[in-house]
């Protein structure tokens, strides 16, 4: 029998981590970690845009803005690891179904 539209649980949905306790863990360890990348990203353009006040840092600053980039890239990707991950953990009956919607 498939469930009526209301009832699934697309992707990228915010209870889509609080099924059971083992989901609501691993969803909060997925926030914890987004959370980390996000204060690391905004802390190293913040560096590096003090840096740029000095010019023999100038290419340490440079360093701090790469790396903010790639973390701040990083950022969506794991979104998607943890949406597979917690997809994983769930029911594939309706998982197309939820992807296309």
């Amino acid at each position: 029998m498939q469930e009526s539209r209301s009832q699934t649980m697309p992707y990228f949905q915010r209870d889509r981590g609080t099924r059971t306790p083992s989901q609501r863990k691993l969803y909060a360890l997925y926030e914890l970690a987004y959370t980390l990348i996000d204060v690391s990203a905004a802390l190293l353009f913040l560096v590096g845009s003090i840096m740029f006040f000095y010019n023999a840092l100038e290419t340490q600053a440079i360093w701090c803005f790469v790396a903010g980039s790639a973390f701040f890239a990083f950022k969506p990707i794991l979104r998607i690891i943890r949406e597979i991950h917690l997809a994983s953990q769930g029911d594939f009956e309706d998982l197309a179904q939820r992807f296309n919607g």
